[in-house]
């Protein structure tokens, strides 16, 4: 059940998302735009706590203005989802913050389970989830007097460029999608990752026990979702960016997984949607990150002309998560790409 250290370093955990049967969710499954009250908040430039409402749950987010900012000011966005487990402090915040800097607002937050945000089963990456929170945050940026509600852009990272790839086929209110260091897979990638049909079947059936149990004592079974000395870990090895308290590794982070996890994610296909993304397209990867044929095969369905695809094969993959000089040439080109498509 565990995903080994060289995995790790070819970059085939870095998205691990999740996975809860439907049945488990389907209380808190939402209308796709769901509807939010105009919002009376007053912003400021810098971080502006925001929270906002996902299927009955209370979502947390930050939302960054630029320094410069001032009542008034009608600005393109962007929404930010992160690699899987991790929540808004971590790499999308940084992105959202950097994107901030450069004259957008940008919006990182904590899905269902996650951070501060409400949820039930904890640390459960449901696709299903957090593909209706970030589309339940599109309706809340909606409301928001800071934010040019028809320049909304998503980025994704990690396992968030599936969610993301998904809302962009789903939802027209998204204008333009950018991927980082991308985890796009359908089965056949799932099996050769996970070590085989077999295995995955098997992780499967655990995911949809631990599910159902769940369900019936309404307490969840946990791995931790990284350690150097615990192989039953799901990130198993010396990996620094979840280690290190100085990157991945921070208080709000609890390094946990659900075991639910497992069913959805294993059988969660972004691949199915590519031939629906209509909107300007930019993918930034790595043929040394996670599995690099998957954002080929993803990118040459896209039925769009408007797109692009960037490789910046000097790098690994959690290289994109938070080293500097990396993140300042990837969010060259999200500008770049920002200014002739928002």
């Amino acid at each position: 059940m565990k995903l080994s250290s060289r995995l790790l370093a070819m970059s085939l955990v870095m998205f691990g998302s999740t996975a809860a049967v439907t049945n488990v969710f389907a209380q808190t499954v939402s209308s796709p735009q769901q509807k939010i009250a105009s919002n009376r908040q007053t912003f400021k430039p810098g971080i502006n706590r925001v929270t906002f409402q996902s299927a009955g749950e209370k979502l947390v987010g930050n939302l960054y203005l630029p320094t410069n900012y001032k009542t008034g000011d009608k600005l393109p966005t962007v929404i930010v989802s992160g690699s899987w487990t991790t929540v808004k402090e971590q790499m999308a915040g940084k992105y959202a913050q950097k994107l901030a800097e450069r004259g957008y607002a940008a919006l990182a937050f904590d899905s269902r389970s996650f951070g501060e945000s409400g949820g039930k089963l904890r640390s459960c990456e449901s696709p299903t989830v957090k593909i209706q929170d970030i589309k339940n945050a599109i309706s809340f940026l909606q409301t928001v007097d800071a934010v040019d509600k028809n320049r909304i852009a998503g980025l994704g990272i990690c396992a968030g460029a599936g969610y993301m790839t998904t809302v962009a086929a789903e939802d027209d209110r998204l204008k333009s999608l950018i991927t980082v260091a991308l985890w796009l897979h359908n089965p056949a990638i799932v099996n050769q990752v996970y070590g085989g049909k077999a295995k995955v079947q098997q992780m499967i059936q655990t995911g949809r026990k631990a599910a159902a149990s769940f369900a019936k004592t309404g307490k969840g079974d946990y791995l931790l979702a990284t350690s150097k000395t615990d192989k039953t870990a799901v990130m198993f090895g010396d990996i620094d960016y979840y280690q290190n308290p100085q990157r991945g590794a921070i208080p709000q982070w609890n390094n946990r997984f659900a075991v639910a996890t497992w069913a959805e994610w294993l059988t969660f296909n972004p691949m199915d949607k590519a031939d629906r993304v209509k909107i300007p397209t930019l993918f930034i990867h790595s043929e040394k990150g996670a599995i690099p044929a998957g954002a080929k095969q993803f990118f040459a369905t896209i039925p769009t002309t408007n797109k692009k695809i960037v490789w910046m094969n000097d790098y690994q993959q959690f290289d994109f998560y938070d080293r500097p000089d990396v993140m300042e040439k990837t969010l060259a080109s999200i500008v770049d790409r920002l200014r002739s498509t928002l």
